[in-house]
């Protein structure tokens, strides 16, 4: 990874789009910092010294501490997650939408902006949410117009955020979205440390609870890594022809299929749909919050079960969905009999794709069980041992991926240029 960075660097082209990304990364950073107008900064404070190991503090972390200081930034970009999430699945119920996908550009175009409309107006709803509901003691206006002015200014900064995710996949390095998330999931990671050694010092027993939390979190980065760079390679040959005086084909060659062709995103989409229940519960006083938060979420005795079943089934869910719009078998059969090739002892045509399903989805399988499960790990490990660590590992999970993720696309940046050495 080092030895890709590095050498990425000399290459005046690239080196630009790595300044240009971490500018816009420290853009996202300084807004952060900037407060949302009209709202008591102590008292919510005072609510998340309120929620120490909460579901709060799990929201602040993916959020990149934006939720705690109330910034412009409070909603962060997961509205712009879940909007693709409801656009693609209605892709699949929507014929006309479906004809759009296949439109080649113009259709993406006006897919990805029906998204941005459904992330603004999910935007909106959060927003309002956090305003007359979970923070309605912090809001101090004195008239109906700085309310909206709150509102608008939460979803002007999702807005922005989903601009700057864009301008860094199309100007930077690739993977907009994911290095927003990226990006403020580790900005949390030294408050965590310099929290855990404060801990020690006051709990001895904290020590051993902390090394079997690095323990776990080695082992998930290690299986994170080894699943990712996993895959199944099938042989295929391609027949001998002869055009004009030359001979073509004859050789043998595999496709290979990652055990993990979607990468994190899986673990983000199910994350943000689990987020749903978990937010509505922090907008409601009452029984009907006491119950999401018993049966639906991490913190409740039977919800931390329910949750780790839903995040399983939600994962292995999105692992074949998105596996599925990438790697689409009998396009991928019929491109390989268009051009002489054929996977030895399978017939070309529909028996090539139904073996190439076949072997796709045993191994999605075994990809999406394993990313789930290593997302539950550290929370069943949390509730067992009674730590109140937030880092966890849906958290490990897309910081791990996004980074191998980053580093594939410089990869193929510089093998697109014929720059050698970056490979041993």
């Amino acid at each position: 990874m080092i030895s890709t960075l590095r050498n990425a660097w000399r290459i005046p082209e690239l080196r630009k789009k790595m300044i240009f990304t971490l500018l816009m990364l420290f853009v996202f950073r300084i807004g952060s910092a900037i407060p949302v107008p009209y709202m008591n900064k102590d008292i919510i404070r005072s609510i998340f010294e309120s929620n120490q190991g909460g579901l709060l503090q799990f929201m602040d972390l993916m959020a990149g501490g934006t939720f705690s200081n109330f910034s412009i930034f409070a909603t962060n970009i997961y509205p712009y997650i879940t909007g693709s999430i409801v656009i693609q699945l209605l892709t699949i119920a929507i014929p006309k939408l479906e004809e759009l996908a296949k439109q080649g550009e113009e259709g993406k175009k006006k897919i990805a902006l029906y998204t941005r409309i459904t992330a603004v107006a999910l935007a909106t709803i959060q927003a309002s949410g956090y305003t007359f509901g979970l923070f309605k003691q912090a809001l101090e206006t004195s008239n109906n117009i700085q309310p909206i002015i709150v509102i608008l200014s939460m979803v002007a900064g999702t807005s922005f955020l989903i601009w700057l995710g864009d301008l860094i996949t199309e100007n930077g390095i690739g993977n907009g979205t994911s290095l927003i998330i990226f990006i403020g999931i580790i900005s949390a990671l030294p408050s965590n440390i310099i929290n855990a050694f404060r801990l020690m010092a006051f709990d001895s027993t904290y020590i051993v609870k902390f090394g079997l939390f690095l323990i776990v979190a080695l082992f998930i980065i290690a299986a994170v890594i080894r699943i990712t760079e996993g895959e199944r390679r099938i042989t295929v040959q391609y027949a001998k022809r002869v055009v004009g005086r030359k001979m073509y084909g004859g050789q043998s060659t595999h496709i290979p299929i990652k055990v993990l062709m979607t990468g994190v995103m899986p673990v983000i989409f199910a994350s943000s749909l689990l987020a749903v229940p978990q937010t509505i519960a922090m907008f409601n006083d009452g029984g009907v919050s006491e119950w999401i938060v018993k049966y639906l979420t991490p913190q409740g005795s039977v919800g931390v079960w329910v949750y780790s079943i839903f995040n399983i089934l939600l994962i292995i869910f999105f692992t074949y969905f998105y596996t599925a719009i990438q790697f689409n078998t009998v396009e991928y059969a019929k491109n390989l009999q268009q051009n002489g090739g054929f996977i030895p002892g399978i017939r070309p045509g529909r028996p090539t794709s139904d073996y190439l399903g076949k072997v796709v989805n045993r191994i999605v399988i075994v990809g999406g069980l394993a990313l789930s499960v290593l997302s539950i790990l550290p929370i069943i490990l949390s509730k067992i041992f009674g730590m109140n660590i937030n880092f966890g590992g849906t958290a490990i999970i897309i910081v791990v991926g996004v980074v191998l993720e980053t580093v594939k696309q410089l990869e193929a940046q510089l093998m697109m240029r014929h720059y050698k050495g970056f490979l041993k």
